[in-house]
């Protein structure tokens, strides 16, 4: 079957978080391992480096004219986002143009965003802000809305328990997208569709970019959660639906860049050479 999608219908879809769990990167490998995805045939579909503010410091400096892009993460929430922002990166090549932005317990909302749009200037960085998966969501996703902030959301980890389920990673979306809200996934969505790996129940991106464009189309919580179940999804999207669904759900972090890239090979929805 010849591929009907490009990675360039993928552009920037990608987050190289290959320093979190369960891949651990030390970071003086993940820069190289970044910079040889940067040469490579599916380029286009990684953006950023994704790097915890508090390993800033610790940057290896870059070869001659190598360039990084960055989206640092502030899992303790926004105190020191604006000293990241404003300063100098250490090593020379490095950009951030993302920032990923956890809710502390005992921060409302509101003063959250209150902190970030001191910190960061229209149009110059990106900022997402973690959902957190209690009865604080709706909460964030209200303050969110109309704001030209995004919202991360984490759809995995190391336990069972870090795994939302169909119906709450469904609410989710519906939220996103009935707020005008974009939005990323985090953790445990390095693959395509939705599978079992040991005891962990992993949601695949393809049912998720799946479930995005039906929502898009105003399907509901419940059909929402259906897509996200389904083990072998009919990928309909052509390259115009994808380009409007990917204004919305606009990228995952992933630990594994191969993992991604092999399984829309192995789907036949794009053409390349399979990453060892």
């Amino acid at each position: 079957m010849s591929a009907a999608l490009t990675p360039e219908d993928f552009r920037g879809f990608l987050h190289d978080a290959a320093m979190f769990p369960p891949g651990d990167l030390p970071l003086e490998k993940a820069v190289p391992a970044h910079l040889e995805h940067q040469r490579a045939w599916y380029r286009k579909m990684v953006s950023f480096l994704v790097v915890p503010a508090a390993r800033l410091d610790d940057l290896p400096e870059l070869p001659d004219g190598g360039s990084v892009t960055l989206s640092v993460t502030f899992p303790q929430g926004p105190d020191m986002l604006e000293q990241v922002v404003t300063r100098v990166v250490p090593a020379p090549g490095y950009d951030i143009e993302a920032t990923e932005i956890a809710v502390p317990e005992g921060v409302t909302p509101e003063d959250l965003l209150s902190v970030v749009d001191e910190a960061l200037h229209p149009g110059e960085v990106t900022g997402y802000v973690e959902v957190p998966r209690d009865d604080r969501r709706d909460a964030v996703l209200d303050v969110l809305a109309g704001t030209r902030y995004g919202a991360k959301f984490r759809t995995g980890g190391l336990t069972p328990e870090a795994h939302p389920s169909e119906a709450e990673l469904a609410h989710l979306i519906h939220g996103a997208v009935t707020r005008g809200l974009y939005f990323k996934c985090t953790a445990g969505l390095h693959h395509a569709v939705r599978h079992t790996d040991g005891d962990l129940e992993q949601h695949g991106f393809l049912n998720v970019l799946l479930a995005t464009d039906a929502a898009l189309d105003g399907a509901g919580p419940a059909d929402l959660a259906a897509l996200l179940a389904d083990r072998s999804p009919a990928f309909t999207l052509d390259a115009a639906r994808l380009t409007a669904v990917r204004r919305v759900f606009q990228g995952i972090g992933t630990c594994s860049i191969a993992d991604p890239v092999n399984d829309l090979l192995a789907l036949g929805l794009i053409e390349g050479n399979r990453i060892p």
